[in-house]
């Protein structure tokens, strides 16, 4: 059963860090892509960023980047997302999400980690 898993979240300041983890298990994701999505309250799910499950080819939403990086570990099976200068804007709850390739649909989903960011 493929499972991801987020780790990481918690209350910041504004202009704080956060490193949020996603565990990935269940199957080989070499040909995959790994990303991260958040959900702000009483709004839709975004996307913030993906990955190659080899650390090539990193995609950002406009919104986060220079200050947001998104990597791989392979040895580790996670991805981490590393949030800098976090605004109010970014709380929400942030999820992990597996594609099997670049513009295709996510296909598995975390339960997701809360990230809150207090002004």
């Amino acid at each position: 059963q493929v499972q991801l898993v987020e780790s990481g979240g918690g209350l910041v300041q504004a202009g704080g860090s956060l490193r949020l983890s996603c565990a990935a298990s269940g199957r080989a994701f070499s040909n995959y892509r790994l990303g991260w999505f958040r959900q702000a309250p009483g709004k839709e799910r975004e996307f913030v960023a993906d990955i190659s499950w080899n650390g090539g080819s990193p995609l950002y939403s406009d919104s986060v980047k220079g200050r947001f990086t998104i990597s791989s570990d392979n040895a580790k099976n996670t991805v981490y997302l590393q949030m800098n200068s976090l605004k109010p804007d970014a709380t929400g709850v942030y999820y992990c999400a597996a594609r099997p390739r670049l513009y295709s649909k996510f296909e598995t989903w975390g339960q997701g980690t809360q990230v809150t960011v207090s002004s």
